[in-house]
This record gives C-alpha cells, sequence and structure tokens, in this order.
C-alpha cells in the first residue's frame, strides 16, 4: 500500500514542482513588463493575460503537490493537540464531505468548460492581446485528476493512521522552518524522556 501511496505522491509532486517554474516565468515577464512600461513608456498588451495565466496554472496546478506534503493552510490551533488517531477521523470525513466532492465537480464542470472553450477556440476578452485561453481551461479537470487522487490517497492514510494510531510514512520534500523546528523539539524532548 505504501508503494501505491508514493506513487500518488511522486505523481502530485513532479506536477506540481514542473508548474512551480510558472513562477519563473511570471517573474521574468512582470519584470520585462515594468521595465518597458516605466522606463520606455511602451507597455506591453500581453503581460496582464501572461501573469493571470501563470498565477493560475501555478495555483491550480500544485494543489495536489501541497495535498501530498500536508502543506495546505489549516487552523490547527486544537488540531495538532488531538491524538493521531483523532486527527485522522476528522480528516476522513473532511477528505470524503468536501475534498472529494469539490475535485469531482472540479472534474465534471471544468472538463465542460474546457470543451466548450476548445469548440470556441476561447480567447481571452479582457485585454487587446486577445490570447488562446483553452489550453489554460484544460488544466482545470487534469488539477481535478490530481487532486481527486491525491484525496484518495490521503483517505487511505487517515484508515492506515485509524487503525494503527501511527501515519505512514510520506515522501519528503522541502519543509517549512516551523515543521523542521517542531520536529526538532519532538526529537530533543524524547531524548530527554529517554535519559530520564
Amino acid at each position: 500500500m505504501t508503494r501505491i501511496l508514493h506513487f500518488i505522491d511522486s505523481l502530485s509532486a513532479w506536477f506540481g514542482k514542473a508548474f512551480a517554474w510558472c513562477i519563473v516565468i511570471l517573474t521574468f515577464s512582470t519584470c520585462y513588463e515594468v521595465f518597458v512600461r516605466y522606463v520606455l513608456n511602451a507597455p506591453t498588451v500581453w503581460a496582464f493575460d501572461m501573469s493571470v495565466q501563470m498565477y493560475g496554472a501555478l495555483f491550480m496546478m500544485c494543489g495536489a503537490y501541497a495535498l501530498s506534503q500536508d502543506a495546505h493552510v489549516r487552523g490547527d490551533v486544537l488540531y495538532r493537540l488531538l491524538r493521531k488517531k483523532t486527527q485522522a477521523k476528522i480528516d476522513f470525513v473532511l477528505y470524503i464531505l468536501f475534498l472529494m466532492p469539490g475535485a469531482v465537480a472540479l472534474i465534471y464542470y471544468g472538463y465542460g468548460f474546457a470543451a466548450d472553450s476548445w469548440f470556441y477556440k476561447e480567447v481571452s476578452w479582457s485585454s487587446p492581446a486577445r490570447i488562446q485561453i483553452y489550453y489554460f481551461k484544460t488544466l482545470i479537470p487534469i488539477a481535478g485528476v490530481l487532486i481527486l487522487l491525491q484525496g484518495i490517497a490521503e483517505a487511505v492514510r487517515c484508515l492506515i493512521c485509524i487503525k494503527t494510531g501511527e501515519w505512514p510514512p510520506r515522501l519528503h520534500d522541502v519543509q517549512e522552518t516551523e515543521a523542521v523546528l517542531m520536529k526538532e523539539q519532538q526529537e530533543l524532548r524524547d531524548r530527554e524522556k529517554d535519559n530520564a
């Protein structure tokens, strides 16, 4: 089971890391636009659309990656004080009631939006550049599939934790400083207990 969970995690990580490059494109295009607009007094017609599409692609395609790393924002003031089994029960209910139906809706309605957009060869109406956007609308159902797969993996993790009392291992990647410090503090406390 761990191999399947890690495969789904690695799939989410691959897409997340691939689309993280949108940040680089977004940064360079924004810097270019600022330079030509304010230094050369020659603004572009495409910069606004570029920034919206790059940020939208990044946001949509990195959601499953953030879920795989347990990095989504959570009001965990009380949550982290609960036993692991209780945390897993809460997470399981939330995944089933909210995440999975949301992901299915994203797939279903996103497919409709993307199909219509491809049929009409939709272009952006918000700027004079009129760039094609049907490629980017295709990311909506793809993101839904990735989030649904990762949600299933997270629900399975919850069931394993409910049964065993321990969270199954994750594929680890970059961690926030707070998480690293909390882990170090926990290890220090564990060593002090062992020495006492």
